[in-house]
């Protein structure tokens, strides 16, 4: 039988840090077994989500500033290594996955979460690949890519205990915005990369936000016997009060 699996919607774009904090709290609860295997899809707001290398970097400031001019909330994110721009053109997974030793299976978890994205993405008509795109931003082995040139999806671990976070983000539309808001971030931050290499699906055919989170539900539920949970008021409540520590303000 497939494993069981159960997929959440729900989304506070207007809240800047309720998203980490809402991971947390699920891979926290899977990892004590109070809660099974959970998906999370969802569109975000405008936020730039900084590694923790970003957060400790002496430049890290006058990245929350550069981002702040161009309308972005600094988070700070769960996984994955540098900066990555998250918009409401994006779509944003977060994947909490009960393991008793979860460190012995990091490389399977990416490889299969990256092979569903590209399994994913074959059903809406684009080939992609899995691997990183020479000068992408937020670099990563596991980055699903358009004919090695432009990134499309990125993708981060986080370890409980007892449970995995895997989460990444979809680019699905506006490349444009996400440059407006990477260049000046990663200016700031003194990391090289290529702009260029920045891409969306919408640059390889016409998509929308509800045809990409479609095909998303396809796939996942091709693999898994998957059952539509419902976030608790009371989670949404205790992660709004930590949402302020993975938040970061431009200094006045």
């Amino acid at each position: 039988m497939p494993p069981q699996l159960q997929i959440l919607s729900g989304a506070w774009p207007e809240e800047p840090g309720l998203d980490t904090a809402l991971s947390q709290a699920i891979l926290s609860a899977v990892s004590a077994g109070e809660m099974p295997a959970t998906l999370r899809l969802y569109v975000p707001g405008r936020e730039i989500a900084f590694g923790k290398r970003d957060t400790i970097a002496p430049e890290f400031p006058d990245a929350v500033a550069a981002a702040d001019d161009v309308g972005f909330a600094s988070v700070e994110r769960l996984a994955g290594g540098r900066a990555a721009a998250f918009t409401e053109h994006t779509i944003a997974f977060s994947f909490a996955i009960p393991d008793k030793d979860p460190r012995i299976s990091i490389h399977t978890r990416f490889r299969e979460i990256s092979a569903l994205i590209v399994a994913t993405f074959d059903r809406i008509g684009i080939a992609s690949n899995i691997g990183e795109v020479p000068g992408e931003y937020c670099p990563g082995e596991f980055s699903v890519n358009y004919e090695g040139r432009i990134k499309l999806m990125g993708i981060g671990q986080r370890l409980a205990k007892h449970a995995a976070h895997v989460g990444g983000v979809i680019a699905v539309n506006r490349t444009d915005l996400l440059q407006r808001a990477l260049i000046p971030v990663y200016r700031a931050l003194n990391l090289e990369w290529r702009p260029g290499t920045t891409g969306s699906l919408g640059d390889v055919r016409h998509l929308s936000n509800e045809d990409v989170m479609s095909a998303l539900h396809q796939e996942f539920r091709a693999r898994y016997d998957v059952t539509k949970g419902r976030i608790d008021a009371d989670l949404v409540d205790e992660a709004r009060k930590v949402a302020p520590r993975f938040l970061s303000a431009p200094s006045s």
